[in-house]
């Protein structure tokens, strides 16, 4: 592995441009992966997946694997979502789920025999708590089974958390399962914001969430904000802002409401009316910006902010973070397996999505098919281009010198028409070249995901699609 990190030096704070980011805020992918999602090919299948694997045993991986599983059900309805998600009451479409994937995490624990060492684990959703405790105890068994856990303190073993659906006793029984870092949906704590969004959540329910987590020892509490939501206004994110300073999470993720509502049906019921302009929107980021600062979090990138001391500032810092389809992460050599509808795995040089729908990834469990709906190959360019948004997303800056002896490339001439571009956003205070290196400035961090794009080849010289949301 080339060292890049004997260059780096403490990172300067992140400055706040509005009349900058205004002009260069454009739609633009999340970069958890690249090729992105949007490339996938329907003709990458089961097989292809299977060679993948096949491939890692040739080679002789030694690796520790990522896992992430997903629970797409949920109670009720969040207007804002976008998660690929099923709204029911009826728990007992759960039961048939879990049944199956329970099946293929069986099939992908005897896939990876021998190279099942895991270190990492991420439930996601929908809402994973929607599983009973009797439920999650049987499938995290299940899990231990087929593939072998790092020990407590070595890995991280993590699940999202919708504060409305547990109480402190499961807490606490789900630190006993083996998860050891919770994150929990917050959005915002305004109580008209959150009747605009169907999510009512009082404070102290959030807090005794957090203070059950905090008793039972998990090793990372984290804290999902929102801002762009419908009724939202400075005073009320500012408030809202205290409220989760004064909590103390380890981790605080303050993303940006995507209005979406042609792609997803739930914004649909959102009053567009009451969402807050641009010029707002760019104010509360500002502000969060200030208060986390000053708070002590360290910005690690986009919407991601931590305590000096958490392990993902730490990786930073020793230029080792990375970044996957669960966002930030200090497993950079891990090959993510992913179960459940809709999941993604990056598997050796290969992206491969399950099928979106319960019927069709019910079908191909049932033909004793792990469910690959699509994916991609990961071509020599595309490896190029992915660690060089790598480690712009995550270390704000390159050395182009390393990139020339790892790749037997002349930087200026393969990447001659992006240099043309990257030197446009130099001029605007965004980054610098010289010496080798290009560095991102403290002005230029928030518009990362504007910088990485031009090293994206598919993109070209239109602007990104619209399905993306926009960069700030």
């Amino acid at each position: 592995m080339l060292a890049f990190a004997h260059h780096r030096t403490t990172l300067p704070a992140v400055a706040f441009d509005a009349a900058l980011i205004s002009r260069l805020d454009q739609p633009g992918p999340r970069y958890t992966s690249y090729p992105t999602a949007d490339r996938f090919r329907d003709d990458f299948g089961y097989r292809d997946y299977l060679q993948a694997v096949a491939g890692l045993r040739t080679h002789g991986s030694r690796n520790a694997l990522s896992l992430y599983v997903h629970v797409p059900f949920c109670d009720t309805v969040c207007y804002y979502c976008a998660c690929n998600k099923i709204v029911t009451r009826d728990h007992s479409k759960a039961v048939t789920y879990l049944g199956y994937l329970k099946r293929e995490i069986e099939m992908q624990g005897q896939l990876f025999a021998g190279m099942n060492a895991l270190e990492q684990l991420h439930f996601g959703g929908g809402t994973p708590t929607y599983l009973s405790d009797a439920q999650m105890g049987g499938l995290m068994a299940h899990l231990q089974r087929w593939f072998a856990f790092a020990p407590d303190a070595e890995g991280e073993y993590a699940i999202e958390v919708d504060p409305r659906t547990v109480s402190p006793q499961r807490v606490h029984a789900l630190r006993r399962q083996g998860f050891n870092r919770i994150s929990l949906g917050v959005q915002d704590f305004d109580a008209d914001v959150q009747r605009a969004v169907n999510r009512i959540q009082p404070h102290r329910q959030t807090m005794d969430i957090i203070d059950a987590a905090r008793s039972a020892a998990y090793r990372s509490v984290s804290i999902d904000l929102i801002y762009g939501l419908p009724l939202q206004s400075l005073a009320s994110i500012g408030a809202t802002l205290e409220l989760v300073v004064a909590a103390a999470p380890d981790r605080i993720a303050f993303y940006n409401y995507a209005h979406l509502p042609q792609r997803f049906k739930p914004q649909r019921r959102i009053n567009q009316q009451d969402l807050p302009d641009a010029a707002t929107r760019l104010d509360m980021l500002a502000l969060c910006i200030g208060r986390l600062g000053a708070a002590g979090y360290v910005y690690i990138g986009m919407d991601h902010f931590a305590r000096p001391d958490d392990a993902l500032a730490l990786a930073q810092q020793q230029g080792r973070l990375h970044r996957n389809f669960q966002g930030y992460s200090t497993h950079a050599d891990a090959d993510l397996v992913s179960c459940g509808v809709s999941a993604i795995s990056a598997v050796a040089n290969t992206y491969s999505q399950n099928h979106k729908t319960l019927d069709a990834y019910y079908d191909c469990l049932d033909n004793n098919e792990l469910p690959v709906a699509r994916g991609t190959r990961i071509g020599t360019d595309d490896l190029l281009r992915r660690f060089i948004i790598q480690r712009l997303m995550c270390n704000f800056e390159l050395s182009m010198t390393a990139i020339e002896q790892a790749h037997a490339i002349t930087f200026a001439s393969y990447f001659a028409h992006e240099l043309a571009r990257l030197r446009e956003f130099e001029g605007d205070g965004l980054l610098t070249l010289g010496e080798g290196w290009l560095n991102v400035t403290a002005k230029g961090r928030l518009l990362i995901r504007t910088i990485c794009m031009v090293f994206d080849r598919y993109l070209g010289n239109a602007a990104a699609a619209p399905q993306f949301s926009r960069t700030i």
